[in-house]
């Protein structure tokens, strides 16, 4: 069975803390994943340099996306153009369904952040074509800010004919992998029929860290970064 993190922050988000090269050498080289994708808010360029330099790290990478949509915040994945922010969720999936990609719904039902409501999500896949790339819903959001809405998230969609999904939405490199994706198989195409198909399972990592732990370590390296200090790897070969 194959592992992937399907939500992962860099640089291109503004609220990252590490450059491309950091989270491809530590993915290989610190967890047990198998694919990752980079979703940096509203930008895509960063997934487009991770595809590029993967193949030099051994770790697989999908490019993706976490859209800005009206309705709330959507992961789009195996896109390789950007979407324009601010539409509707219908107009967002179905764009992201021109370029050829698939949809998650991101941390859906949490509370106070911009996350997709369950009456938006019922509705989109009411119009034709939707419910074809709204494929997955993430019912395991490491990030401490939707963990409380996790169970809610998973109650939630046990009525839905979607893959259920688990992913770090990782800022910082340590907490990459802390939640994951099960699939068979190990290579991006079976991540991408596995989630086409729901057979899907989530995957949470017994070194998850505390809400504490997490701001203390985060918060100093995101204020390095308005200092023009990032996590990197030069290649790799060298250490972080």
């Amino acid at each position: 069975m194959g592992l992937a993190d399907l939500h992962i922050h860099t640089i291109y988000s503004w609220d990252g803390t590490s450059t491309i090269s950091a989270v491809l050498k530590y993915a290989a080289d610190y967890t047990d994943l198998d694919v990752i994708a980079i979703t940096d808010h509203d930008e895509i360029a960063g997934a487009l340099q991770a595809l590029d330099l993967a193949p030099n790290y051994g770790i697989s990478v999908l490019p993706g996306c976490e859209i800005s949509t009206m309705d709330g915040h959507l992961l789009a994945l195996f896109i390789q153009r950007p979407v324009q922010p601010g539409l509707s969720l219908v107009e967002t999936v179905l764009r992201v369904g021109e370029l050829g990609g698939l949809c998650i719904a991101a941390h859906p039902l949490a509370r106070g952040i911009n996350s997709l409501a369950p009456e938006a999500i019922r509705s989109a896949l009411k119009v034709p074509g939707v419910s074809d790339v709204l494929i997955g819903i993430e019912v395991f959001n490491a990030s401490i800010f939707h963990r409380r809405s996790n169970e809610v998230a998973l109650a939630f969609a046990q009525d839905l004919p979607m893959a259920q999904v688990g992913n770090s939405d990782s800022h910082w490199l340590q907490t990459i992998g802390q939640g994951a994706t099960e699939f068979a198989g190990t290579t991006v195409a079976d991540l991408r029929l596995a989630l086409e198909t729901g057979a899907t399972k989530v995957h949470r990592s017994s070194r998850l860290a505390s809400g504490p732990a997490i701001i203390l370590k985060w918060l100093p390296r995101y204020l390095m970064r308005l200092m023009g200090r990032v996590s990197w790897n030069p290649t790799p070969g060298a250490p972080l």
